[in-house]
């Protein structure tokens, strides 16, 4: 499968300076920032730090106006710094994990490294109530490739798409993984107050496509919620359910490669968590303008694989931290990044596939109940069950087969992370970025 990325874009944007559509009226912290490369280099992003509801910005999101003369408008919702319930006694102090002596603070540990970190901590410390249920629903779908692409491999008894073509996947197609995948899709709804979608689709949409459907979960709930409109599913892996809403049909292909879909078709595409398996950005948003009918909206929703904290509580060299700095080296070797969120690439692809009324929503998933607000706390308990129960699903591929660690190291690795996850002493979230936006 190639892994060359880096395509130059299929439309230039504009160069006048973006107008910024103003926040509502509520306490807000501004900050303005000049881009100084990609399509968005010279151009202005105000963003808008506050405590609006989702349901607030989407509001504000369905009554944006389109701009005159090639000007793009682009409105950015972010959310505040998360507080943990035991603030008072919180210090970046308390973690279990060993400084580090003789390493960059930028650098990515061996995989030698681990074997050589104690793993001594109190059972005070842990929390263990985790559900490690797995699901086992696996279905076929409408097939637009030939049989060949279909074919599983194996790597360290772990299933994935097969190596033909070029939608190469490093995410497992197992019952295991797609459990996991199902409960992030929870945790997406939970951090979007129960809505699917942060765009304003209403009831007039006719025709839906979900990019990288996963099992199908998002375009079920779609497809009930929108029972009028035609939906369809497109995945490289059949990891989707048998029973479906009659109005939803799933078909297999390689969104990697040119579109076989009509131009001017779709009124909504949605595409979410695509990272790591993209050569090329601006060529996949370039065919998603091109299907979308005129006014048609798309949305692109991605996650960062950097695991932080907002009190200091993530430090250098622990099991967390270096989850995200791995999956970076990774992605390098890979040709396809694992940065989409820190490279602003849905917004940059968006613009420069040639979409307007551009709407940012920056989001963080807490990973554990340690947060004090109660919805970021029930977020926290299903994006840490989501990740503890596959820890070796979702790192398996990437830093075995392209990193080269063996199946010993992942498993060691895979034991502190489990760890960390389970103490207090680590506030841990990761960032997720929502962008929305509608062709001319």
């Amino acid at each position: 499968m190639a892994t060359t990325s880096g395509q130059s874009p299929a439309k230039s944007p504009a160069s006048s300076p973006r107008q910024t559509t103003p926040a509502p009226a509520v306490e807000a912290a501004t900050s303005t920032t000049t881009t100084s490369d990609g399509p968005q280099a010279g151009t202005t992003i105000t963003t808008t730090t506050t405590t609006t509801t989702t349901a607030a910005a989407t509001a504000a999101a369905s009554t944006a106006q389109p701009t005159t003369g090639g000007a793009t408008t682009i409105s950015t919702t972010s959310t505040p710094a998360l507080v943990s319930a035991e603030t008072a006694a919180t210090s970046a102090t308390t973690s279990t994990t060993p400084a580090i002596q003789g390493t960059a603070q930028t650098d990515v540990l061996p995989a030698s490294h681990w074997a050589q970190v104690p793993q001594v901590q109190q059972e005070d410390d842990f929390d263990d109530d985790v559900d490690s249920a797995y699901g086992d629903d696996n279905a076929s779908s409408t097939a637009s490739l030939s049989a060949s692409i279909l074919e599983y491999r194996t790597v360290h008894g772990r299933t994935y798409h097969s190596e033909r073509g070029n939608a190469q996947s490093w995410n497992p197609n197992d019952a295991q993984h797609d459990e996991s995948m199902d409960i992030l899709h929870h945790v997406s709804t939970l951090m979007q107050d129960g809505k699917i979608t942060m765009a304003h689709i209403d009831d007039s949409v006719q025709k839906v496509l979900d990019v990288a459907c996963g099992t199908g979960i998002w375009a079920i709930d779609f497809a009930d919620q929108y029972p009028h409109a035609e939906v369809i599913g497109v995945d490289i892996s059949p990891s989707q359910p048998q029973w479906i809403p009659p109005n939803l049909k799933f078909e297999i292909d390689d969104i990697t490669m040119p579109w076989t879909y009509e131009p001017n078709s779709f009124d909504y595409i949605h595409a979410r968590w695509l990272i790591g398996a993209i050569p090329s950005w601006y060529t996949l948003f370039s065919e998603v303008f091109r299907a979308l009918k005129p006014g048609g909206i798309f949305e692109s929703k991605e996650s960062s694989a950097i695991i932080q904290s907002d009190d200091g509580t993530v430090p250098y060299g622990s099991a967390l931290d270096q989850w995200g700095r791995v999956f970076a080296e990774a992605g390098k070797k890979f040709g396809r990044t694992f940065r989409p969120v820190e490279e602003n690439i849905q917004i940059k692809a968006m613009e420069a596939a040639g979409f307007v009324d551009i709407k940012v929503y920056n989001m963080k998933t807490t990973l554990g109940p340690w947060a004090a607000d109660p919805k970021h706390k029930e977020i926290g308990q299903y994006a840490r069950l989501a990740l503890e129960q596959d820890v070796e699903g979702f790192i398996m591929y990437m830093w075995t087969t392209v990193l080269g660690w063996t199946r010993e190291e992942i498993t060691v690795y895979a034991a502190h992370l489990r760890r960390e996850l389970r103490s207090p002493n680590y506030h841990a979230y990761y960032p997720q970025r929502v962008v929305v936006g509608r062709k001319p």
